[in-house]
């Protein structure tokens, strides 16, 4: 497995100019998975045992955290992350917080599943960052209060060890645990402020609820869809193709940059388990100037399944959103949608069932990890 950079240490005070000039980051493997701590997901911060300084909601904003330098209340500093008030010891003999004391936040995520790796992100926080974190997750189903979650019988598995992060830095690390989460605590030790948290990972759909709905989007990230590669993503992710509801502006869909060849642009995706298609949309909503300007749809069964075209090369229309209703209905495990020549769609949605056998392993899965 590729080393995961670390970051330790204050970062420089902000000297003015672009606060971002400093700041430390590197590439993560694991953030080729979605981020199952998506609002758009639905996931959210349901309590914290103190959020003096800067709320804890703030965890999950989509946008990179913002920094005015000037922004100040009736508090101290406002800033765009979630900051907890300083610690103190017991006694003036013992002014210091125990190696023990800590904050925490719940947060629920947006879509259970398996988690390859979580972001600490510091951004700003320079000298009033924790000196270390650790990340726990746990499964429970339903929707559990914060005191349910607190409570003795719950059982929490450690994600990421207390470790030691950096201020004003990404702090990445990989997980390795094979188990459906849906909920994770997260620690800091013993006091301060995150900017950011982001959960890749895989989602893992409880099959009951599938089969209860019957007809579903099987490519839906919220159903267990996932996009496994691309062939272009310079101004948007193409998982953006597979969130939930419609786009809501230009770069909450997938774009590509402009074409000087004769080739076209492409998503591979894999369905939620095998599953049965029969009507699919391509929307290109707020893609005005800017769509595809045809597209195609194919499916495969299984890994080393054949293509097969179930959507022929169809014109599309900018800012719209297209429904076909297929003359057969198409068994398959994995999509393709094709753009030609270049452009982007904001929405694939493949509207069907999953077969028996396909129904069969997403509950073995299922039960596999634990949920």
């Amino acid at each position: 497995m590729t080393a995961i950079p670390r970051f330790t240490g204050d970062a420089n005070p902000y000297g003015g100019g672009d606060p971002y000039a400093d700041y430390r980051t590197a590439d993560f493997p694991f953030t080729q998975y979605a981020n199952l701590a998506d609002r758009h997901l639905g996931a959210g911060v349901i309590a914290a045992n103190d959020e003096f300084f800067a709320q804890r909601e703030n965890l999950l904003v989509p946008e990179r955290a913002a920094f005015d330098p000037e922004h100040f209340g009736h508090k101290g500093k406002i800033m765009d992350g979630w900051e907890t008030r300083r610690r103190r010891g017991a006694s003036a003999e013992h002014p210091w917080p125990t190696s023990d004391d800590h904050d925490w936040a719940l947060v629920r995520l947006g879509a259970p599943g398996v988690i390859r790796g979580i972001v600490v992100d510091t951004a700003h926080f320079r000298g009033n960052y924790p000196q270390a974190v650790s990340v726990e997750g746990t499964c429970v189903a339903g929707s559990p209060s914060p005191e349910e979650l607190l409570g003795d019988d719950v059982k929490w598995t450690t994600l990421v060890p207390r470790t030691a992060v950096g201020g004003h830095a990404a702090n990445g690390f990989a997980v390795v645990v094979e188990q459906r989460f849906t909920h994770l605590r997260v620690n800091q030790h013993p006091d301060g402020g995150i900017a950011r948290l982001r959960v890749y990972g895989e989602v893992v759909p409880d099959p009951e609820w599938l089969q209860v709905l019957g007809t579903f989007d099987v490519v839906a990230l919220e159903n267990g869809g996932q996009v496994e590669d691309a062939s272009n993503l310079f101004y948007s992710p193409a998982t953006n193709t597979i969130q939930p509801g419609r786009s809501r502006k230009m770069d909450d869909g997938w774009e590509t940059r402009r074409r000087r060849d004769q080739g076209h642009d492409w998503i591979r995706y894999r369905l939620a388990a095998q599953a049965q298609i029969r009507a699919l949309e391509i929307d290109t909503a707020y893609l005005k100037g800017n769509s595809a300007g045809w597209a195609s749809v194919s499916v495969k069964d299984g890994e080393d399944g054949d293509w097969r075209e179930i959507l022929p090369r169809t014109r599309l229309q900018p800012d719209t959103n297209h429904r076909f209703v297929l003359p057969d209905p198409a068994v398959g495990t994995h999509a393709r949608v094709d753009i030609f020549p270049d452009g982007g769609i904001s929405r694939l949605r493949l509207f069907g069932s999953l077969t028996q056998e396909g129904a069969s392993r997403l509950a073995a899965r299922h039960q596999e990890l634990g949920g």
